[in-house]
C-alpha cells in the first residue's frame, strides 16, 4: 500500500446519516442487497449525491456471493450510490477513488479499489497479494488465460455486483459495490473515509469539488 498525506483544508463538506427509506430515482446498474441497509454515510453538492455503506456483516456477503465470500478473504465491500439530480451528465473516475485509512496517528494510507480480477486473485490465493498493485485495472473481456472455472465464477460474481457505469445520466442513479483489501482489519472502517476526487460535468466540461465521505458515520448492519 502507498503512504499518502492528505489535507482537505479549505473545502466545506457535510456528512449526513440517512435511513434506508431514502427515496431514489430508479437505479441503473443497481446492486440489490438481501438485507436492508439501516444507515448510510452521505455527501451532496453541485447536483451530485453520493452515499456509501460498508458491508460489515458477513451474512450480507454469503447472501450475495455464492461461490466465495470476499469478507472471509479480508476484503470489504462498500455499497455506493451515485445520484445525479442535475441536468448534466456526470462522469465519475472510478479508478481514482480511494479508501483513506488511519493505521496510526501519523500513518495514513490510501487504498486503491480492487478490480473484480484482483479481488478474485486475493480471494482464491490470499498468500499472493500484490502490495505494489497497479491503480489501473486490467481490461475485462476475452478469455482468461491461466484461470480455472472456479476463478471465472468468482470473478463474474464480483464483476456483476460492482459499479457497472461511470457516467450517470441526468436525474438518475447508479449503484454497486467497491472492493478494498483491508486484510481483515475491519476496525479501520471506524475512521475510514471514502475519497472521490474526480467527477466531471460532461456538457459543461466542469469538474466538481471532491467528495470525502466519513464511513464512521455509516450505521451497523
Amino acid at each position: 500500500m502507498r503512504k499518502v498525506y492528505y489535507n482537505p483544508t479549505g473545502k466545506l463538506t457535510f456528512f449526513l446519516v440517512v435511513m434506508a427509506g431514502w427515496h431514489l430515482v430508479p437505479l441503473r446498474g443497481a446492486t440489490p442487497s438481501q438485507a436492508p441497509l439501516k444507515t448510510s454515510a452521505l455527501e451532496s453538492h453541485e447536483g451530485m449525491t453520493i452515499s456509501a455503506q460498508p458491508w460489515r456483516n458477513p451474512a450480507l456477503y454469503k447472501e450475495k456471493f455464492h461461490k466465495k465470500s470476499p469478507y472471509a478473504a479480508g476484503i470489504v465491500a462498500v455499497q455506493v450510490t451515485f445520484r445525479n439530480d442535475s441536468d448534466d451528465s456526470l462522469k465519475v473516475n472510478l479508478e481514482r477513488i480511494r479508501l483513506n485509512i488511519n493505521l496510526s496517528e501519523d500513518n495514513r494510507q490510501a487504498l486503491d479499489p480492487l478490480t473484480s480480477e484482483e479481488a478474485a486473485d486475493v480471494i482464491l490465493k490470499p498468500g499472493a497479494r500484490n502490495v505494489a498493485r497497479s491503480r489501473f485495472p486490467i481490461p475485462i473481456g476475452g478469455p482468461k488465460v491461466g484461470h480455472d472455472k472456479k476463478w471465472l465464477e468468482v470473478e463474474q460474481e464480483l464483476r456483476e455486483a460492482g459499479v457497472k457505469a461511470s457516467i450517470i445520466a441526468p436525474h438518475s442513479a447508479v449503484q454497486g459495490l467497491l472492493y478494498f483489501d483491508l486484510r481483515s482489519q475491519f476496525d479501520l472502517l471506524n475512521s475510514a473515509r471514502l475519497y472521490i476526487p474526480d467527477i466531471v460535468a460532461l456538457e459543461k466540461d466542469r469538474p466538481l469539488l471532491y467528495f470525502e465521505i466519513d464511513l464512521g458515520q455509516a450505521g451497523e448492519q
